[in-house]
């Protein structure tokens, strides 16, 4: 077939593209993203439960602490643990707020940083100084506009724990509000969420996230910490986990109890800032890690496009009946993933979101190519 008779049947061709990029978005729907609906972690009881050391690294962040910290403070932990709060350079009242909570919480351990780290751009300096003050193996991280969901998660993060574990990925959620923002933000944390948390399930971890992820300091050592990455600002949780992860050394917990809460940006302009930073790290992942996301990521961009030249110019029965067994996939998926993540009250508007995709990845794409900017507060 000549170029001329390719262009008559142009119709033929962009249905017959449609159809492969279903196939590719059902493959990763049917072999990744299902293993969630199907993970059911039988808790064990833990004996001897491990001592523990929650890190969380604060620049500036004084209102942020003393509505959060509580929350890590008063966590019901019989073990022996120590909460490190690593005050970085602050210039708000995060120094007298922290004294306060000291006199109160024993188990509260300041370190507070007074200079920049050279050449060192980001949280990765801070974290590292947490990491190397920790008294205990095993480090607990988060953020300080983070509140643990309850008073078990400490408890229920370190069950998680065997002696082949060393790598711990859990689920940083974000408060329900009002508004289409606050929905898109879940949606987008969801729909991530469910990306690294299966294709951990399936051997390959790629990701975590620094609002609620545990690791041995054995191998952030082993791993030299962050100096691989040190000259990108942002990374501290996904450029590490993308290194140091591997099929036998990496769990996930998706306990309720185990969550971590976020306030959501409240503008358009700092969520795209704040995702803009995300994107700008994931092209340094592992070759495989970025085959695999980007494949997913460039078809279900195509979708929508295909399926609306396919339905105008081919044939509408077709072309819907192939959207049908997407939607259907989906629908099947989602509302069981949904339910463990405590993000149901999205399902009803997941084909809108969906749609939405297509929109965010025109938005955010740039990210990828830019350079990052040297700061992480």
């Amino acid at each position: 077939m000549n170029l001329n008779q390719l262009l008559m049947h142009w119709h033929s061709i962009i249905f017959t593209t449609l159809c492969a990029v279903t196939l590719i978005q059902v493959f990763y729907y049917l072999f990744f993203f299902v293993r969630l609906n199907f993970y059911n972690k039988v808790a064990r009881a833990v004996l001897h439960p491990q001592a523990v050391s929650v890190i969380i690294c604060a620049r500036d962040e004084a209102a942020n602490l003393a509505k959060n910290l509580i929350g890590s403070l008063v966590q019901d932990y019989t073990a022996t643990h120590e909460i490190i709060v690593v005050d970085d350079n602050s210039f708000d009242d995060s120094k007298y707020l922290l004294e306060e909570f000291k006199k109160t919480y024993p188990q509260l351990n300041v370190v507070e940083l007074k200079q920049e780290a050279k050449l060192i751009n980001g949280k990765k300096y801070p974290l590292s100084i947490g990491i190397r003050t920790a008294k205990h193996d095993i480090v607990l991280l988060t953020d300080a506009d983070c509140v643990p969901a309850t008073e078990h998660w400490i408890n229920d993060m370190m069950a998680t724990y065997d002696d082949d574990t060393e790598i711990i990925l859990g689920y940083g959620a974000y408060h329900k509000k009002k508004g289409i923002l606050n929905k898109l933000v879940r949606w987008e944390t969801f729909h991530t969420a469910l990306q690294y948390f299966t294709y951990a399930l399936a051997g390959i971890p790629y990701m975590g996230v620094g609002r609620n992820l545990s690791y041995k300091k054995t191998i952030f050592y082993r791993h030299n910490g962050f100096s691989a990455h040190n000259n990108i600002p942002s990374g501290d949780d996904d450029l590490f986990i993308n290194m140091a992860a591997t099929k036998t050394n990496t769990k996930i917990n998706i306990n309720k109890a185990t969550f971590t809460l976020s306030e959501p940006v409240s503008t358009w302009a700092k969520w795209m800032k704040q995702k803009k930073r995300h994107y700008t790290t994931s092209k340094y992942y592992k070759p495989l890690h970025k085959f695999l996301l980007g494949t997913y990521s460039l078809s279900h961009f195509l979708f929508y496009p295909l399926l609306a030249l396919s339905v105008i110019f081919f044939n509408w029965q077709l072309s819907l009946a192939v959207f049908g067994i997407r939607f259907i996939t989906q629908a099947f998926i989602f509302y069981p993933a949904m339910k463990k993540l405590n993000e149901k009250d999205l399902y009803p508007f997941f084909l809108f979101f969906d749609i939405w995709m297509f929109f965010y990845y025109l938005i955010f794409a740039v990210a990828l190519i830019k350079k990052p900017k040297p700061v992480w507060n």
